[in-house]
């Protein structure tokens, strides 16, 4: 620990005094719920910078105080970062380091940030990632479903239109699938991930991660909005929905115990390829676009 405390005061320190050439914007993750998940490194970090920019200063103003630190504090979140961002950017070619945390997690995870890293990175001002809790990898390291691949579309449209909208492009992607989302969202993006992904697609769903109350759902997507309607606390927190993906073209043949080439070939004596794609999609249950590229193989050969 101790010598963890010393490489990153060294690591520190290689930006000299302020106005010694510009500072360092620090990316500190901080805890998704319990405190303990901090890291030394990331403690030793928000110590020594000059300004914390976070999206919320009195919540990350209360972790602070936990640290027993008093930091000037600037508040950066996504209604302002755009405004904000030349004030930042003004700090740190001041010479200041400046720790940049969002209200739980990684910065930039479906949080506030791109704007000001990405400007910081273009004027060369050096940017170091203090890495640490993340809600979405904590949720798929626990879930027991396919991690090789995942595709993280953070937080589903609001308005159940859009919501269902972006989960029909998402229905066949093969790649496990995690949102975020919140209490009073919950039970109706689980109804459309249902109605969209069928009712018997595997998802699992973590509650509170790291917290007291910390609970996971698994099962198929009924199953799992039944046991959140039955729970009375199933609507209280935030949430972390994991979604298996979509079976391939082969699995969905063997599921549906049809010869998906022969009905391909027989449907293409009569109707045209984008009619037949629709068709048998429909049927199996797979990939539209999959299909049409099937069929249109078959019709060359």
């Amino acid at each position: 620990m101790q010598r963890l405390a010393k490489e990153t005061a060294d690591a520190v320190k290689e930006n000299g005094p302020a106005g010694d050439g510009p500072g360092t914007l620090y990316i500190v993750a901080t805890p998704i719920g319990n405190l303990e998940d901090l890291s030394p490194r990331a403690e030793k970090v928000l110590s020594s910078v000059a300004v914390v920019a976070a999206e919320d200063t009195r919540h990350s103003g209360r972790l602070l105080q936990h640290l027993g630190l008093r930091k000037p504090m600037i508040a950066l979140h996504e209604h302002n970062e755009r405004d904000r961002v030349d004030h930042v950017l003004k700090e740190l070619q001041s010479g200041k380091d400046l720790a940049l945390v969002s209200d739980a997690g990684t910065p930039l995870i479906s949080d506030p940030g791109y704007v000001v890293v990405r400007k910081a990175r273009a004027l060369g001002i050096r940017v170091s990632p203090i890495p640490g809790p993340c809600a979405l990898v904590t949720a798929l390291s626990a879930a027991g479903l396919p991690t090789d691949r995942f595709l993280f579309a953070g937080f589903l449209p609001a308005k159940r239109s859009g919501r269902k909208a972006a989960l029909e492009a998402l229905r066949r992607e093969q790649a496990t699938l995690v949102f975020y989302e919140s209490p009073h969202r919950i039970l109706d993006t689980l109804a459309d991930l249902v109605a969209v992904l069928g009712s018997e697609r595997e998802l699992v769903l973590g509650r509170e991660l790291t917290k007291t109350f910390e609970t996971f759902y698994s099962g198929t997507a009924e199953a799992v909005l039944a046991e959140l309607q039955a729970d009375p606390h199933g609507s209280r927190g935030e949430f972390v929905v994991v979604v298996r993906g979509a079976e391939s073209l082969d699995e969905s043949d063997a599921q549906s115990g049809l010869d998906v080439d022969k009905l391909l070939a027989l449907l293409l004596a009569e109707l045209p390829v984008k009619k037949v794609a629709k068709i048998v999609a429909e049927l199996t249950g797979g990939s539209k676009n999959e299909l049409y590229q099937r069929a249109l193989a078959l019709k060359d050969r």
